[in-house]
């Protein structure tokens, strides 16, 4: 898995576990919209997995 990996946030963590805000500070979102793009590595997808109904992603 080489590349790059681009994820935005579509729907507030407000109202779901802490673990899940964590992830998504973790992945550097913090405002509804935002895009990120971040090397696709398997901790980043394990994250993007665990908060997949939060957000939308792409490969680039």
């Amino acid at each position: 898995m080489a590349g790059q990996i681009k994820v935005k946030l579509v729907k507030s963590g407000i109202g779901f576990p802490k673990d899940q805000r964590d992830t998504i500070k973790g992945l550097g979102l913090k405002k509804l919209q935002q895009t990120k793009v971040l090397n696709d590595t398997p901790a980043i997808r394990g994250m993007i997995k665990k908060i997949i109904h939060l957000v939308e992603y792409e490969t680039v």
